[in-house]
């Protein structure tokens, strides 16, 4: 394969930017792991758009570049094995390639697992649309000994084969080329796969009888074989009647049929074909050994969050340092003004202590997302999910059901999207209830500051038990509602787990990079945002009071807000105002409870040494000790998770009833949890 390093004749461009030229819509489609979102950020950086499928919760990512004279729309579509609709996933990407959006199919396809990627290849060229295979990782293929016979493939296929390596950015330009020539080629290659003589023949009976009632369905062929597969979704749409043609199910014999021309394919064209390497096999003999592999994931897991402290305390000290200047250079120039005391305190107490204070954990954060990147990345995580399948069973759920929980310790609003992949509703449902227990990046600046004020040297320690305990929570949880489940239901669904282990490679720097990148622009976004309106409000009803302005903060309406609440939270040993009004203030979004908590104790810049000094002695004369603050951890573990989680919960579950039962259950959860945990301790220590 040529270099193409130098991609001069690719321009990535704002997708929002109008240009007067053709505008061609490509979709980017293909199998979990085969670098389809590497190979989509080469083109489009991260100059992304992202939204929801019409109808549906499905994530989709819009990037734009301009070639030529044209301007290619590319649309990420969700990485799939197969296009036999039995997902969400499946059924938004064959409707968005059968409807006439899109021009051209990328089909991305690792070409070092050449015979896996095959079978979702061959269900693309059966659909009619100009199909374009871009065979990627093939620098590994090379690293391996192995060749691929780029002349007889095709041949094959009877589609252009490309090949191309997205992290190394070659062969760009020529997938680009391809794709430009082959949109205005008839496809020709539907009928790539012969099946037997009976099933052919009914393919010949069905297909005349589709264009007799639609003749302008460009690929009946397509809708012959689902219609021979009964598939459920093509069968409610088409209402052409072939009863007396399909008799039955014929989805086994053509699945099979597809794997025997695959295996025809790989004799053809690839030599020296090998299997896994042998350091992966070594590797996998232990990560995904059936009693090792999950203490070696927390290790790993523990490891992850030790760097995060260690690496991620050293800069957030920095930033601790110029924050505190910061804000005592603003006051002295408000002051040199002849700014008001109010709005002096809303700025500096209210705005720079609340934001600010949520901006120093910014390191915290993009350590934590750089870990879990570099973990995706190397394949380890596929890993942890066929690990965990065994226990996932157990409890009436496949390890499919993890990656959501997974996810959840990143952000829990693509934790819950991520659970679309699940094929039923009480699935879908169960694990909804459980990810929000998942320790989210939000909850980490609370862990950080209470376990650094309270428990010293253990205090890395003491926030990975948050991730043991939440998944943990998690999975007993999910125990209690399959057993509820199985008392009605005496023939409960089985699940099963399909996942394909990649191989191990060395992380991408570039995709890694645009990961951290997306997630710390978010985290900003949400302190300039969400962060900052929760500040502003949580200043005005601590600052105002039945007589007005307050400087006693005890007076105002924040105050009385916390003291109803004090009783019920004061078994848990979280009976202070202060602590009330803050776990309200994280509804909002739960970093608001850290900023809430320097307001609330007037303690300025309360991430820096001094403040975490004032903090703790402050907390010590209130009798609040390392009992109550890990009482407190666990009730943020627990309770009801931000208004933009709920809200994607409300837009997954479309029922009112659902959501409220899931506000109420995490609720009470942390509730009862917290009081187990204070109470049980008291009586221990």
């Amino acid at each position: 394969m040529a270099s193409n390093n130098k991609n001069n004749a690719i321009h990535s461009v704002m997708y929002n930017k109008k240009y007067e030229a053709e505008e061609l819509n490509i979709g980017f489609v293909g199998n979990p792991n085969s670098g389809k979102t590497t190979l989509f950020n080469a083109y489009t950086g991260a100059r992304l758009k992202v939204a929801n499928w019409p109808g549906v919760t499905v994530e989709k990512k819009e990037g734009a570049f301009k070639y030529h004279n044209h301007i290619y729309k590319l649309v990420d579509l969700p990485g799939i094995y197969s296009l036999t609709s039995y997902s969400i996933e499946e059924k938004v990407s064959r409707q968005y390639i059968l409807s006439d959006d899109v021009d051209v199919i990328v089909d991305v396809a690792d070409a070092s697992n050449l015979e896996r990627n095959l079978y979702l290849t061959l269900q693309l060229i059966e659909m009619g649309k100009p199909v374009v295979l871009a065979l990627n990782m093939m620098d590994i293929v090379e690293e391996r000994g192995m060749e691929i016979d780029l002349h007889r493939l095709p041949e094959m296929l009877g589609i252009p084969v490309i090949p191309v390596c997205a992290r190394k950015k070659t062969g760009l330009n020529i997938l680009m080329h391809a794709v430009s020539h082959h949109r205005e080629v008839e496809p020709k290659s539907d009928y790539v796969v012969v099946y037997s003589n009976l099933i052919e023949d009914k393919i010949k009976k069905i297909t005349a009888r589709l264009l007799k009632k639609y003749p302008n369905l460009h690929n009946p062929r397509f809708y012959a074989i689902k219609l021979l597969e009964k598939d459920s979704e093509i069968t409610s749409t088409c209402t052409v009647d072939v009863s007396d043609i399909v008799d039955k199910s014929y989805e086994t014999e053509i699945i099979n049929r597809k794997y025997d021309f695959i295996e025809e394919i790989i004799e053809e064209v690839l030599v020296n074909k090998q299997e896994k390497t042998e350091m992966t096999d070594r590797v996998d003999r232990i990560l995904t050994h059936k009693i090792l592999g999950i203490p070696i994931f927390l290790g790993v897991m523990g490891l992850v969050f030790f760097l995060t402290f260690t690496l991620g305390d050293g800069i957030k000290g920095i930033l601790e340092g110029w924050l505190e200047s910061f804000s005592a250079w603003a006051e002295e120039g408000l002051v040199a003004m002849n700014t008001g005391p109010i709005i002096i305190s809303l700025i500096i107490d209210g705005i720079i202590g609340g934001v600010g204070t949520i901006l120093t954990f910014l390191p915290n954060i993009a350590f934590l997302f750089l870990c879990l990147a570099f973990l995706e990345d190397s394949g380890y995580m596929a890993r942890v999910t066929y690990v965990m399948n065994g226990i996932m069973n157990k409890i009436g759920l496949s390890g499919r059901a993890f990656i959501p929980m997974l996810l959840g310790f990143g952000c829990t609003v693509p934790a819950i999207m991520a659970t679309r992949t699940l094929e039923n509703d009480r699935d879908r449902r169960k694990v909804i209830l459980i990810t929000p227990f998942m320790s989210c990046s939000a909850k980490i600046p609370i862990y950080v500051l209470l376990s650094s004020l309270f428990f010293g040297k253990f205090a890395s320690l003491a926030a990975l038990s948050m991730y043991v305990i939440g998944m943990a929570a998690g999975l007993l949880t999910a125990f209690v509602s399959t057993k509820i489940e199985n008392k009605a239901d005496k023939s409960p669904a089985v699940n099963q787990l399909l996942i394909e282990l990649p191989e191990y490679k060395t992380p991408n720097a570039y995709s890694i990079l645009v990961y951290v990148w997306e997630n710390v622009k978010e985290y900003l976004s949400k302190a300039g945002t969400t962060i900052f309106l929760a500040s502003v409000v949580l200043w005005f009803i601590l600052r105002f009071g039945t007589i007005g302005y307050v400087e006693d903060m005890s007076l105002s309406f924040g105050a009385a807000i916390g003291r109803v609440l004090a009783p019920v939270l004061k078994p848990a040993g979280l009976g202070f105002w202060q602590i009330g009004l803050s776990l309200i203030a994280g509804l909002a979004a739960k970093e608001v409870v850290v900023s809430s908590m320097g307001i609330l104790f007037g303690i300025v810049n309360i991430e820096s040494a001094s403040g975490l000094g004032a903090m703790l002695q402050t907390l010590g004369n209130m009798g609040f000790g390392a009992l109550n603050a890990y009482s407190m951890m666990i009730f943020v573990l627990f309770y009801t998770p931000c208004v933009a989680a709920l809200a994607v919960i409300a837009k997954e579950l479309k029922s009112a009833k659902w959501t409220a039962l899931v506000f109420l259950f995490q609720l009470v959860f942390a509730w009862v949890a917290s009081v187990l945990v204070y109470q049980i301790g008291g009586l221990l220590i």
